[in-house]
């Protein structure tokens, strides 16, 4: 049976068109099971209703036409349920609509299971038979298996056939639903990164011009000769090595790509009008179903063989499309997952936003793009990115939402906000060297995240009063290996000169998680929770005492250093890290030149607050440490035990839940009673209802990036702080996220300050 659900699930996500699919499905599933009728029933929200989209069992006729209410018949009952209904005598039970249309008057007995793709009712299947019988666990359990595995093909099958829609002028039209991963608008072309080498990544997609296949054929045949030359190039470097018949497998894959075998089939495929990585799919998958479904284990082992030729030709293709890549003068980004690297790459090139098909609202690209003031979705719903190339399509980075060829009112009407938006930008840099401080005198200090490039000269201008986190394993990735002290000396003096009076606050190397450094792997299952930060350092006290030693000697003449350790959970790792300190501190008083009267400065000595267990330390902390510093990103992730890079629970991180917000409101009144300094560097500071939050709380700083610090100092000035707390109280009385949400908008459009949640909004 095991065999039988992946032959059926791949032939089905294989499928371009969604209609064949699920007619193809229906009658595996009845074959499968020897029922005498299997039908797919399709979720129409818009009517409220299931429509009957394929059938073997049922009158043809009624495809597309018969349709059952949500709240109607067994099938609405399956659905309103959510679980699977098994009725021995249908035509009995009180749900029962008898629809004539459909001819299944002979049909007795009735089993329906959910099509469930992220909480939504995508549809039912359903097997009907004519013998009045319960259907036993097995063929329950095998209904319920291939719809929950259905369900995100499905999903995927429908978002390929989205922009298949027309308007009436003929052109396309598709709204797309991510995750607001950037506030901001951007109008413009969409430009198409191809993902990494992988087949199951790649969506079916046609061509329409015949002289686009000649093309089409063209880039195939060199993908071809240059995998030849690699699967050569493999066999003589090993056959130094090897002696045995092992590299007969390089002959198998030459063998494969003989033109009377997948390029015969593949050239064929092109030939109908389907792209190359398409055809190249197209025809892998087909022998993967093959192989799969052989007894012979030896044969059937060649699945990963044919799989990684597959990617091997893909990979090859995809370096020819890379050079072919044009980029207009202004565009916008979309790939399957957008890195911090392509953003790096392109921003100097015109970038307008980004969208991701992978990622979510706090996944390094979603932050870097922030922190680049560019508007960015991620998460957005399976859509090849074929379709979306070249297109002209507007992101709405407040909302999630993509536009994609829009029609001409809908641009008017987002070039107005655009226009407005910039006029909000342009309004509230008039306090951008003016004090954060409110309308009834309190004040906070706004500082500044950098690290994200190397340089600082915007940092200048920015209207920060320091930098109150400074990411050095930024420098150490751009390398091929660990800096030197001199290197990071250097590096250190530069960034501490940008703000010579002011506090610079310095993060200690902090790799691990979703950050590697390309000469130092980390392989691990679960990286979040592993090897990472302060960890790492202190096994490696030659890497922390190089690095805490450029830092302190960088301060010699500024005198302005702090420094900051990530990843904290205990006590003991502040004892082992301070006296690894104070150990490079008595190192450098012995080695530097001091004249008479001369102290080498002490920089102080503060810890991140994002592991949950120190709030519970925060007593013992507080008499070893001189400040606190919460990050509120992985605060939120470890509290809420979500992964913010994992798009399937990116809905569940948000750091208005109420548990996070009781948090960061326990730890800055602890703060306050132990008379500790307290800041806090994450998205949170950077949004105008968390700044407004954080500041009733009684956080002393915000750190945040460059071109959020004039926002949040327009909106400090003006609010009242007396009016923060009772905002702060009551959000705190809340029991949802939601809720609170809808209650910060409120208050906030009540403090006249709106635009900010939505430009011109």
């Amino acid at each position: 049976m095991l065999t039988t659900l992946r032959t059926i699930v791949l032939e089905f996500s294989q499928n371009a068109e969604l209609e064949s699919a699920l007619l193809r499905m229906v009658s595996q599933v009845k074959s499968a099971m020897n029922t005498d009728c299997c039908s797919v029933y399709l979720a129409d929200y818009q009517n409220q209703h299931f429509i009957l989209t394929a059938s073997d069992g049922l009158a043809r006729q009624s495809f597309g036409q018969t349709t059952i209410g949500f709240a109607e018949g067994l099938v609405g009952l399956v659905g309103q349920r959510e679980e699977p209904i098994n009725i021995a005598d249908a035509k009995n039970h009180p749900h029962y609509v008898h629809a004539p249309e459909v001819e299944e008057e002979e049909l007795t007995a009735f089993l329906g299971a959910p099509i469930i793709h992220q909480r939504k009712v995508l549809g039912i299947l359903t097997i009907q038979q004519k013998q009045a019988r319960a259907f036993n666990e097995d063929e329950e359990a095998f209904l319920v298996t291939i719809s929950a595995q259905l369900a995100t093909a499905i999903a995927n099958a429908e978002a390929r056939g989205l922009l298949g829609q027309k308007q009436d002028n003929g052109k396309w039209l598709k709204q797309l639903k991510g995750i607001a991963g950037a506030p901001g608008i951007a109008l413009g072309q969409l430009i198409a990164i191809q993902p990494k080498a992988d087949l199951e990544s790649i969506s079916l997609e046609k061509i329409e011009a015949n002289s686009n296949r000649a093309i089409q054929i063209e880039l195939f045949k060199n993908a071809v000769i240059k995998t030849r030359q690699d699967f050569e190039q493999m066999s003589i470097k090993l056959s130094d090595i090897i002696q045995d018949d092992s590299l007969n497998i390089f002959e198998f894959y030459q063998q494969l790509l003989e033109p009377s075998n997948l390029g015969h089939e593949i050239t064929e495929k092109i030939q109908q009008g389907w792209t190359t990585q398409s055809a190249l799919k197209l025809v892998v998958d087909h022998y993967l179903v093959q192989f799969q479904a052989l007894e012979d284990p030896y044969l059937r082992e060649r699945v990963s063989d044919i799989r990684d030729l597959g990617n091997r030709l893909l990979f090859n293709l995809q370096q020819q499309s890379q050079l072919h890549t044009q980029f207009p003068e202004q565009f916008i980004l979309v790939a399957e997952d957008v890195t911090a690297a392509m953003l790096a790459e392109y921003q100097h090139k015109g970038l307008q936003g980004i969208i991701s098909l992978r990622g979510s609202n706090n996944s390094h690209a979603a932050i870097l793009a922030r922190a680049l003031d560019l508007p960015a979705i991620m998460g957005v719903e399976s859509i090849p990115l074929g379709q979306l190339n070249n297109q002209v399509a507007i992101v709405d980075g407040y909302s999630g939402e993509l536009f994609v060829a829009p029609n001409e009112a809908l641009k008017k009407e987002y070039q107005l906000l655009i226009q407005e938006e910039k006029s909000l930008t342009e309004k509230v840099r008039e306090v951008i060297h003016l004090p954060a401080i409110t309308q009834d005198g309190r004040s906070i200090e706004l500082l500044l995240n950098a690290g994200l490039s190397t340089g600082f000269e915007h940092s200048k201008q920015s209207g920060a009063i320091g930098i109150g986190l400074y990411r050095t394993e930024i420098p150490f990735m751009s390398r091929s290996c660990f800096p030197t002290e001199q290197e990071q000396t250097h590096l250190y003096e530069e960034v501490l000169a940008v703000f010579p009076k002011q506090a610079v606050t310095m993060r200690t190397l902090d790799v691990g998680g979703d950050k590697s450094l390309p000469y130092f792997p980390i392989t691990e299952d679960n990286p979040f929770l592993g090897w990472r930060g302060i960890r790492i350092t202190l096994d490696h006290p030659e890497i922390f005492l190089v690095q805490v030693r450029a830092m302190i000697r960088a301060s010699f003449h500024t005198k302005n250093l702090e420094i900051m350790l990530p990843m904290i959970s205990s006590v003991v790792e502040v004892d082992d890290a301070i006296r690894l300190i104070n150990q490079a501190y008595f190192e450098l008083s012995s080695e530097i030149f001091l004249e008479k009267g001369q102290v080498l400065p002490r920089p102080k000595i503060g810890i991140m607050l994002e592991v949950p267990s120190v709030i519970f330390q925060l007593k013992e902390l507080a008499q070893r440490v001189d400040f606190f510093s919460v990050g509120s990103n992985d605060l939120t992730q470890y509290l809420l035990a979500v992964d913010r890079n994992n798009p399937r629970v990116a809905n569940l991180y948000d750091a208005y839940h109420p548990a996070v917000l009781r948090a960061l409101n326990t730890i800055a009144q602890d703060s306050a009673k132990y008379l500790v300094p307290l800041s806090l560097c994450g998205e949170l500071a950077s949004e105008p209802a968390g700044a407004l939050l954080l500041l009733a709380m009684g956080y002393d700083k915000l750190s945040m990036n460059p071109h959020n610090i004039a926002k949040i100092k327009w909106v400090i000035r003006h609010i009242d702080y007396q009016r923060s707390k009772v905002i702060l109280s009551h959000a705190l009385s809340l029991s949802t996220a939601k809720q609170i949400h809808s209650y910060l908008n409120e208050q906030l459009e009540q403090l006249g300050l709106g635009g900010f949640v939505r430009a011109g909004m």
